[in-house]
């Protein structure tokens, strides 16, 4: 009886484990090395506010979230787009729902029942999920090298498909250091950067300390020319939130190419400037510019306390509707890419087939988060590293 083929999956996250899941059912003898104590971490973490799995809007725009990588990565996300993401949930027992904001989510809105019916699954395909097992590159013969707790050994697999995430919440699992062995083997790697991420700004001391950790909600950021509503948080080093990292990626690139950015934050966006005004001149003469702030504009304590910090100590009553429709602040940097929700760069296109197989490395695929394509939140990120190890693992089945 002819053996199966074997593949060697490196990294036990969505894209891994999503490839293990399809070539084990194709009979497949698969092993899953993960370095972590455990599989699935950043999964779980995303998961811990309610696991936004994909997202339900048109295919269209939906593409046009992935940016500069949306062609690359069309036919992936139609080969497996959002509804297949969630009858594959729904497949599990965890039926999903969409949310007021088109959002998906499993209706238990936690990751970790999904996960647990996910590897009794891949137990059952007899899927070997191997923790605390290192990837430390190849061997001049092109063996695999992995170290565990047993030390190290080497494996030469018919297929190997690395998904071994970017350098965010390194923590948890992720923590780039595949760029020095692939750089090594000649596999193109764009740097690492931080994406989905906050910004510092140049507070002053009095508003660091007296407003970090105080959200801005309902407002208006705008930057380049783009406008995005939502929600902020003031740090001590900056700004964090929604808003603020469905802007990261253009922020990110400006800074590093032209230096500190301007982002401008409207904290009014669903009222007009002449609104405002008309509000300001009905208010009893003789107000403080801090009670037409609070009490006339229904500002709360931080962002009143931003417009002050944005627009300087000499706001004259005529200012307040202006200054409170544009505040600016200064972006000098962004947060450290360990602090980042996600990762920009990674394995280049041209480091890669049609098929996310390495052109350097025979027998060798990449997915998931490890190749060089970023997107917002909002379920973006997951539908793409599920959709890119699949891609994989079906090219590796039609080469096998």
């Amino acid at each position: 009886m002819t053996s199966p083929k074997s593949a060697l999956i490196v990294g036990a996250g969505p894209a891994g484990l999503f490839a293990a899941e399809r070539l084990a059912t194709a009979g497949w003898a698969v092993t899953v090395a993960e370095r972590m104590p455990s599989v699935g971490r950043k999964f779980l973490m995303a998961g811990r506010g309610g696991l936004n799995l994909t997202h339900s809007e048109p295919a269209e725009p939906f593409l046009s979230r992935y940016g500069e990588a949306a062609g690359w990565l069309a036919p992936m996300l139609e080969a497996f787009p959002a509804s297949a993401l969630r009858a594959w949930a729904e497949g599990l027992s965890q039926p999903t729902f969409v949310g007021a904001s088109g959002r998906v989510f499993p209706t238990a809105m936690k990751a970790s029942p999904l996960l647990r019916a996910w590897l009794a699954r891949l137990a059952d395909l007899g899927v070997v999920i191997r923790t605390r097992t290192e990837w430390r590159g190849w061997s001049e013969a092109g063996e695999a090298i992995l170290a565990g707790p047993e030390g190290e050994e080497r494996r030469a697999p018919d297929a190997t498909l690395l998904a071994l995430g970017g350098a965010s919440w390194p923590r948890l699992g992720s923590d780039g250091a595949w760029v020095e062995i692939l750089s090594g083997a000649d596999v193109a790697v764009s740097p690492l950067r931080p994406a989905n991420c906050g910004f510092d700004a140049a507070w002053s001391a009095l508003f660091a300390d007296g407003f970090a950790g105080q959200p801005l909600k309902a407002l208006a950021l705008t930057h380049a020319g783009r406008t995005v509503r939502g929600e902020a948080m003031i740090t001590r080093h900056g700004l964090e939130g929604g808003a603020v990292y469905a802007l990261s990626a253009g922020l990110r690139e400006a800074i590093a190419a032209e230096g500190p950015q301007t982002l401008t934050v409207d904290l009014r966006p669903d009222q007009t400037r002449a609104a405002l005004t008309a509000r300001i001149a009905a208010a009893r003469p003789g107000l403080s510019i801090s009670s037409l702030l609070k009490k006339t504009l229904k500002l709360s304590p931080a962002a009143a306390a931003l417009v002050r910090e944005g627009h300087g100590p000499g706001l004259a009553r005529g200012d307040l509707a202006a200054a409170v429709k544009a505040v600016p602040v200064r972006l000098t940097a962004p947060r450290p890419i360990a602090r980042a929700i996600s990762t920009a760069g990674g394995i280049g296109r041209a480091a890669l087939d049609e098929g996310l197989k390495l052109r350097a490395r025979p027998g060798v695929w990449a997915a998931g988060e490890m190749l060089d394509w970023e997107a917002p939140t909002g379920g973006y990120l997951l539908q793409a590293s599920f959709a890119t190890g699949l891609w994989a693992a079906e090219d590796i089945l039609r080469r096998g």
